[in-house]
């Protein structure tokens, strides 16, 4: 169909059209999400099938929708430069949509969902495409959206301690294996810092569990007393980034989880520690 009769439904306030089939729509719509026009992929796509899942249209039919989103995160995986992150990256940020509604509406049994979790983990540390914005094409941001995806996953009624602490885990490979000389520069670490809340507040781990893996990300994010022989900053700046967002969390974040207070303070001295230099004060 033409990019006219999806503007017909956006100014419908995207009421379902009813001269064709949901599937006929879906499928368009789920090809869309790969467009490389920004007002095709986040202008009619995402909200439209967003705007279904939120209003129950998908709610029968939203395990099929979820694989179908799953199924984008392969297209093109290892790809880098290329138009498919597109598909892989809007898949993500539908998937997550879907893991909102189930969330809310508990619609899916726990395998489902562990399933969908599973392959969204994978992907999230697997792609290579971790361009923000593209000219002239928009927003790719796979990182960001799977990030949100992964917030969304935390939610869930399925998961429980365990996987929490696997979910924090593979946010903090992803900062860690994040190429040097690719930065995560469009925002991504307080996405990713975000998705930390998201999971934080289910209240289900304690400093017990954070404070080491806290540390693991201070390490990584320190960029002093190594060698010299390289510039410092590049490497440590993904970890760096994201401590520094988590502690804007922690402090300014709406409703704080209950580690808040000892969580903060190991924050803060990780932080304290990789910032050595600029936090002395000169004396005469």
């Amino acid at each position: 169909m033409s990019l006219g009769y999806w503007d017909q439904v956006q100014a419908a306030g995207f009421e379902v059209p009813s001269d064709r089939p949901l599937d006929d729509l879906t499928a368009e719509l789920t090809t869309m999400l790969g467009s490389t026009r920004p007002e095709v992929r986040d202008g009619t796509a995402f909200p439209a099938l967003a705007t279904w899942i939120e209003r129950g249209v998908y709610d029968d039919l939203l395990a099929g929708l979820g694989d179908g989103m799953v199924a984008g995160l392969a297209v093109g995986l290892g790809e880098v430069g290329t138009d498919t992150v597109f598909r892989r990256s809007f898949s993500s940020l539908i998937l997550g949509v879907c893991l909102e509604r189930d969330n809310t509406q508990h619609l899916l049994p726990g395998g489902k969902i562990m399933e969908w979790g599973d392959r969204l983990a994978t992907w999230f540390l697997t792609e290579r495409d971790t361009r923000g914005f593209v000219v002239d094409k928009g927003w790719a941001h796979a990182i960001a959206h799977g990030a949100d995806a992964i917030g969304a996953l935390g939610e869930s009624p399925h998961l429980a301690g365990a996987e929490h602490a696997v979910l924090l885990d593979v946010l903090a490979e992803r900062l860690l294996s994040q190429p040097a000389e690719i930065p995560l520069d469009a925002g991504e670490p307080d996405r990713m810092a975000a998705a930390v809340m998201q999971i934080l507040r289910r209240n289900t781990l304690g400093t017990d569990a954070l404070e080491p893996w806290v540390h693991r990300l201070g390490a990584a994010g320190n960029p002093f007393g190594g060698p010299v022989d390289h510039d410092p900053y590049a490497p440590t700046a993904a970890p760096q980034a994201f401590l520094r967002a988590l502690f804007l969390q922690l402090s300014l974040g709406p409703r704080p989880p209950t580690v808040r207070p000892d969580l903060l303070l190991v924050v803060i001295e990780a932080l304290r520690m990789t910032n050595l230099p600029y936090l002395r004060v000169a004396t005469d």
